[in-house]
């Protein structure tokens, strides 16, 4: 990838970034309310897996070819990105309602994994391939929590999807039309996430950038990009569950699922730095947990404040 066509390629990966969301969002909402099922939990799920593919083909990949430093960079950095640009900018957009059971579980359980993440990283400066597995095992767990919590709800009637629509003037999309919509903007949203990290790369590359760096800023930004635009067009239509939940769902799914994969093909080792990403990512957690719990909302001037919070990390690892 050279020349013009580095652009032209940026251009086009965003394209479908945009409109892979635009219709994942339509897909899933329909989906979760077709089901009764809340869009926090379908956020949780079938959004934050469809989001994090980028981070899963980068961090693999990377795992692959024996280069970890960019594999746990990318997952920490997309955390970050995650949690303060992208809870931001939605807040900015549409103040983010959080619900009580999400301080009291889902929020609680991705801080706590990522103490487990820091632990490892600082006692043992490594991710083995045993750590990977249990990981992986812990997802699991996650899942089976989430469908049981899905099948709780339905069962309470926590969602009248049909009694909704009518008020509201939505129609439900036919099934087959969910299907195409999910998987057509998985589809585009891995792919234009894709284009979007090695065009990025590439262009970063040529400014003599190194694999760390870049690893933290264009990959762990670029492979985010989902996850971004996904939660914006889900604030836009008014689906601020399924913003929160692809936060916080892709967090888990990150750390989780995609080191644990990386890890358990090959033992992932760390550095300092990525000890001291991991911790600022705790703080800027707790700092958020804080936030949601105050009003059970984080509001415009929070927001701003997180976005101001992540230009002040960019600055630092820039220049360290």
């Amino acid at each position: 990838m050279t020349g013009i066509w580095m652009y032209v390629w940026l251009i086009v990966g965003f394209v479908l970034l945009v409109k892979g969301a635009d219709f994942f969002v339509e897909g899933s909402s329909s989906v979760a309310r077709r089901l009764r099922v809340p869009s926090l939990i379908i956020g949780l799920t079938i959004v934050s897996m469809g989001t994090s593919l980028p981070e899963a083909a980068v961090s693999i990949a990377a795992s692959v070819t024996g280069n970890n430093a960019m594999a746990v960079s990318n997952v920490v950095g997309s955390n970050i990105f995650n949690l303060m640009v992208v809870c931001g900018a939605c807040a900015l957009f549409a103040p983010l309602a959080v619900k009580a059971d999400t301080l009291k579980k889902e929020f609680p359980f991705s801080i706590l994994i990522t103490v487990l993440l820091l632990g490892l990283g600082y006692w043992g400066m490594a991710v083995g391939r045993i750590d990977g597995i249990v990981f992986l095992i812990l997802f699991i767990a996650f899942l089976v929590w989430m469908v049981r919590s899905a099948l709780a709800a339905r069962k309470a009637g926590v969602v009248r999807a049909e009694e909704e629509d009518e008020e509201s003037g939505r129609a439900l999309l036919p099934v087959w039309r969910c299907v195409i919509y999910i998987v057509g903007g998985a589809a585009a949203i891995a792919l234009g996430g894709n284009l979007v990290v090695e065009s990025a790369s590439a262009i970063a590359t040529q400014f003599g950038l190194d694999d760390n760096l870049i690893g933290l800023t264009i990959v762990a930004l670029g492979t985010s990009l989902p996850e971004l635009v996904t939660s914006l067009v889900a604030a836009r239509k008014q689906e601020v569950d399924m913003a929160l939940g692809n936060v916080i769902g892709s967090n888990i799914f990150n750390i989780l699922f995609v080191l644990g994969m990386a890890a358990s093909i090959s033992p992932v080792a760390f550095v300092m730095e990525n000890v001291i990403d991991i911790a600022l990512l705790l703080a800027m957690s707790f700092l958020v947990y804080a936030f949601a719990w105050h009003k059970k909302s984080i509001n415009r001037w929070e927001g701003a404040l997180m976005l101001l919070i992540y230009g002040g990390y960019m600055a630092y690892i820039c220049t360290r």
